[in-house]
Parts: C-alpha cells; sequence; structure tokens
C-alpha cells in the first residue's frame, strides 16, 4: 500500500473549505483536472453520498463515497471503481484553524492493480503523477475558496 501527504494552508474559514469539500457535487468546480462531477446516490452529502467524476482528458474516470464525516474535523473518501490501474484507494482530509486560515492535511492510501508490474509502475510514474494531480486540487481549491 501506498502513502501520500499533502497540505496546503487557505485564507478561509474551517466553515468555507468543508463546504467545498464534503459536498460531492462540486469536485468540478475547483479542481482542474476534472471535467465534470456528478451525484450519483440519493445521499447528497454524509456518509454513503456517491460521485462519478470525469477527468479532463476524456478517457479516465472514477467513482467514490464519502465513508467518514465529522464536519469541520475529517472527511474520507473512498474509491468504488475506476479507469485508472488502482484496486484500492482512500484520502482522508483533517483540519486545523489558525486565525483566519484553515490548513487541510491530506493522506492518501492505495494499492496498484497488476502486482508486480503495477508496483513497477508505481514507483515509475503513478505516485507521481497523483502527487502532482493533487497539487493541482489543493491549488484549485484555495483558488476557489478564497475568491468566493
Amino acid at each position: 500500500m501506498a502513502i501520500i501527504h499533502n497540505e496546503i494552508t487557505v485564507n478561509a474559514s474551517i466553515d468555507a473549505v468543508w463546504v467545498m469539500l464534503a459536498n460531492p457535487e462540486l469536485l468540478d468546480q475547483y479542481d482542474p483536472t476534472v471535467k465534470k462531477s456528478t451525484l450519483i446516490s440519493p445521499e447528497k452529502t454524509g456518509v454513503g453520498a456517491k460521485r462519478k467524476v470525469t477527468m479532463m482528458d476524456g478517457k479516465n474516470w472514477f467513482e467514490e463515497k464519502i465513508t467518514e464525516f465529522k464536519p469541520n474535523e475529517v472527511l474520507t473518501y473512498q474509491l468504488t471503481a475506476c479507469s485508472f490501474p488502482i484496486k484500492e484507494l482512500k484520502h482522508g482530509y483533517s483540519f486545523e484553524k489558525a486565525g483566519n486560515q484553515t490548513t487541510i492535511k491530506q493522506v492518501m492510501t492505495y494499492t496498484v492493480k497488476f502486482g508486480l508490474l503495477g508496483k513497477l509502475l508505481d514507483l515509475l510514474m503513478i505516485r507521481k503523477q497523483s502527487d502532482k494531480g493533487i497539487k493541482k486540487f489543493f491549488a484549485g481549491l484555495k483558488s476557489y475558496v478564497e475568491t468566493h
């Protein structure tokens, strides 16, 4: 299992950050790598809320659901299906308030498909591409929350 850690500080309240991250339909509003995020569950937010995400490249997609939901404290999404060479993936968020700023910490854990070949692909490119995508996601979130 691979683990990637990222964090960013946003000039906004935890409430403002939480509203964006906890609403599965809003991902395409701030993540520049996402073309469309569509709610696919009756739940709009909270545990069990699911989304299908189409990537900007037009060929890749994933579905995920919220599995942990403690407002302004902890939020976790778990992959349920995807076009990527990933068989399991979770990304969890925690939040720290510092004055008028919020630090968002993300821990992503994942397991690749294809056994040894998958592990080699992970070492050569999957981890780097995933981390690069997370950094774009965080930059987009920061920009959106600070300007809306």
